[in-house]
């Protein structure tokens, strides 16, 4: 079994940065590549940036690209989400987890996530 523990998020104003951050307790963190979703109000959740197991190998929506950086910590089985010049569309519940195999939509278990708002 695997657990997922999110934190750091809150709530800031427009400019502002947050740093997420992912404890991963009870699995072999550091065979799986980790994502950080999000899900806004009435939308789906989606894909934010994920890492590989090593953490050499990152990728980004293109919301994200230029404003956030992940990074991971295989010692301490954590991941972190940068979140930096957040916008109010960046507000969501943010979550991560487990990339088990992206092509058929298999994740770990889903975690309660951590809220983040951004006010204009």
């Amino acid at each position: 079994q695997v657990e997922l523990v999110e934190s750091g998020g809150g709530t800031v104003q427009a400019g502002g940065s947050l740093r997420l951050s992912c404890l991963v307790v009870g699995r072999a963190f550091t065979v799986w590549t980790m994502g950080w979703f999000r899900q806004a109000p009435g939308k789906e959740r989606e894909l934010v940036a994920s890492v590989n197991w090593s953490g050499a190998r990152k990728s980004y929506a293109d919301f994200a690209k230029g404003r956030f950086t992940i990074a991971k910590n295989n010692a301490e089985n954590t991941v972190w989400l940068q979140m930096n010049n957040l916008q109010p569309e960046d507000t969501a519940v943010y979550y991560c987890n487990l990339i088990l195999d992206a092509s058929k939509g298999e994740f770990g278990p889903w975690g309660q996530g951590t809220q983040v708002t951004v006010s204009s």
